[in-house]
């Protein structure tokens, strides 16, 4: 297939910012009146993350999965989470310009290189996109990027063209989970994207898009809430039915879940200019913002029993403030980027990890999976890196353009 001519032009862009993306860290945004105290608390997280890192990373040996009485627990392979330590470090290094951090990002980003062959998993975007894109995208050398697009090639294998989804789960050889499709695969498109425009090749933004539509279709209920998982037979394609792994019930709403939904459904209409993703995008943070407690941190569940009393997933704060930010961008409605502000600072003020001397983590109070009783109020390295993506889209979203590519068709 043809790639379009948005395809293109976001490939022109992305390609334009790689070229001169050698030059040093932009300086902070400046301060808007009236928002001092707020841009004030985000800086002096950056610079607690910074410190925090830079006493951390030298002695870490994996991929940190959750931490265990405040402590990193690793993964050798990355697991699905391999991507977000060397993000979090480039986070770290357009936040200080200190070469050290640079450094780590790459020695760690290298460490994955086996897994660009691996058809079994739909995570391959979490694992390259922050990892191997942004280093190609900050350094240039094309290395990253080749490595990236074996990473896409692998990730289209698990597209179902009958049911117009890519799988979440399992090697592409078993049957069990071969019609499951998760909301969490919505942040692995952009990978595709990024194939599309780097290659020419349409078939990557193509089989993205299919896989958005299909998910536009099912998961979104009337009100904006959404399961986490949705199943189809994998034979015919037919729609079975909503279900759940991570959230309370089918009928529930996963506070995470949303969370990817929103980024993704907005990252999917920048790459695309498809309005009806913007829609989908708006209708799902319209929800979230509806279902959040007035400390502005997420319960685990949004539709739990027990919500709006229930343990917190500050996780899900730090991913939804990012897609918040962007989708007030690609709206122009002012109240998405005020909602991402509080929810920023209240991820600032009540979740991080400052009053322990023996966490390694940055962010506290996340909840990795309920129903299994596995990692309840920890520390996850995806909380760490989208608290600092969000940060960083405030005070330095130059940086984070040339990080990650916030350009829109």
């Amino acid at each position: 297939m043809s790639v379009s001519r948005r395809a293109l032009l976001t490939t022109a862009a992305g390609t334009a910012v790689a070229a001169t993306s050698m030059a040093p860290p932009a300086q902070a945004a400046e301060e808007v009146p009236g928002r001092a105290a707020t841009l004030r608390t985000l800086r002096e997280t950056a610079d607690y993350a910074v410190a925090k890192l830079r006493a951390v990373a030298p002695g870490v040996r994996g991929f940190p999965v959750g931490t265990k009485f405040e402590k990193w627990t690793y993964s050798q392979n990355g697991d699905w989470v391999g991507g977000f330590w060397p993000g979090t470090l480039w986070m770290a290094w357009l936040h200080s310009g200190e070469e050290r951090f640079r450094s780590l990002a790459l020695a760690s980003a290298e460490k994955l290189a086996p897994r660009q062959n691996d058809t079994g998993t739909h995570d391959l975007g979490f694992l390259f996109y922050p990892s191997w894109v942004t280093a190609w995208r900050l350094t240039g050398e094309d290395a990253w990027r080749a490595g990236a697009l074996r990473a896409a090639s692998s990730l289209i294998r698990r597209y179902n063209p009958r049911g117009r989804f890519i799988r979440a789960w399992g090697a592409l050889d078993e049957q069990a989970n071969a019609g499951r499709v998760i909301m969490d695969t919505m942040m692995n498109l952009d990978l595709l994207a990024f194939a599309s425009g780097q290659t020419g090749d349409g078939t990557y933004l193509d089989i993205a898009v299919e896989h958005a539509r299909t998910t536009q279709r099912h998961f979104p209920r009337p009100d904006g809430s959404t399961p986490h998982v949705y199943d189809f037979d994998p034979s015919s394609g037919a729609a079975l039915g909503p279900a759940t792994v991570q959230g309370y019930s089918p009928a529930s709403c996963w506070s995470r879940g949303q969370a990817w939904g929103i980024y993704g459904f907005t990252t999917i209409y920048r790459r695309t200019g498809h309005r009806e993703f913007l829609t989908t995008a708006r209708k799902l943070a319209d929800f979230a913002l509806g279902a959040l407690t007035p400390d502005n941190v997420p319960v685990w569940d949004y539709l739990a029993p027990q919500a709006p009393h229930d343990i917190k997933d500050a996780s899900a704060g730090a991913v939804m403030a990012c897609g918040l930010l962007d989708l007030s961008k690609a709206t122009g409605e002012p109240r998405y980027r005020e909602a991402a502000l509080r929810l920023l600072t209240a991820l600032s003020q009540t979740c991080l990890t400052t009053k322990s001397t023996r966490a390694e983590a940055i962010v506290a109070r996340c909840t990795r999976n309920r129903p299994s009783e596995d990692g309840i109020e920890i520390s996850l390295p995806y909380a760490d890196y989208y608290l600092l993506e969000g940060i960083l889209r405030v005070l330095r979203p130059d940086d984070i353009d040339r990080a990650i590519d916030l350009s829109t068709v």
